[in-house]
């Protein structure tokens, strides 16, 4: 099963929109599952951005070469 991972919000409708390069590999007319993850406490948000920002301070330019295997 391959994974597509996106941010969305809730439009004013209720309804979630999948991005447009993302629904173009989705199969049509094909049943998927779909998982939504809520973070239970805002500062769960932080944490991520904080561990996110963190890693890629770690990153340098010669990191690179890896991103073309």
């Amino acid at each position: 099963m391959k994974a597509l991972e996106f941010e969305a919000r809730l439009d004013p409708e209720g309804n979630l929109r999948v991005p447009a390069d993302l629904a173009a590999q989705i199969p049509k007319e094909k049943s998927v599952r779909v998982i939504v993850l809520v973070p239970e406490r805002p500062e769960e948000e932080d944490w991520r951005r904080l561990t996110q920002d963190g890693f890629l301070r770690g990153y340098s330019e010669s990191d690179g070469i890896y991103d073309a295997v």
